[in-house]
């Protein structure tokens, strides 16, 4: 969540401004995509040691920078629009314009996109977890099930299979929710 409303307002906000404003913003978003998320992810936990806050620190971080382009192109697009244009010819300020014509319109994509990239987000989580990372050892977490449990693949093997089988399972879940907002905020031609 922290990632979509932080990405989003700096994908609005570079979109909408557009000129050099837009290039300062996204040319430091470029910057996160030199790295891979999985990288930028174990190099944000590594530093800042495991633990449940430190984790989510470094997921929000690896995920701005796609919400944020997201937001960024589907703000641009929309800046150049009849009715954007007919709001400013009415006096309305920047800020009102964005919060009542460029959010309403804005914020489906974005959520449609960000809901995609739960599964992933849920992956890394597990994936941090299972590297010493993540949440530490009271705490439940499939990615720390697979850790613990790995030693008793050859004495019970379907015992460790099932945190990875329900990593799977739910990951597949929020893609087919992110298929489906998709297809339900299709506009019908």
């Amino acid at each position: 969540m922290l990632a979509f409303i932080i990405g989003s307002a700096v994908g609005i906000i570079a979109g909408y401004a557009g000129g050099w404003t837009n290039t300062i913003i996204m040319r430091t978003i470029d910057v996160f995509y030199a790295f891979p998320s999985v990288l930028l992810a174990v190099a944000l936990s590594g530093a800042l040691g495991a633990g449940l806050g430190n984790a989510l620190l470094s997921l929000t971080v690896v995920f701005i920078p796609p919400i944020a382009r997201v937001a960024e192109s589907v703000t641009t697009r929309l800046r150049s629009s009849d009715f954007i244009e007919a709001a400013r010819a009415s006096g309305a300020d920047a800020l009102t314009i964005v919060r009542v014509h460029v959010l309403g319109n804005v914020l489906g994509p974005i959520f449609v996109y960000a809901t995609s990239l739960i599964a992933v987000s849920m992956i890394l989580a597990s994936g941090l977890s299972f590297l010493g990372l993540g949440v530490r050892p009271p705490s439940p977490e499939w990615g720390l099930m697979l850790n613990t449990l790995r030693t008793a693949i050859y004495v019970q093997p379907w015992v460790a299979a099932l945190p990875g089988a329900m990593i799977f399972m739910v990951s597949i879940s929020f893609n087919m929710l992110s298929d489906g907002l998709r297809s339900a905020m299709e506009v019908r031609q």
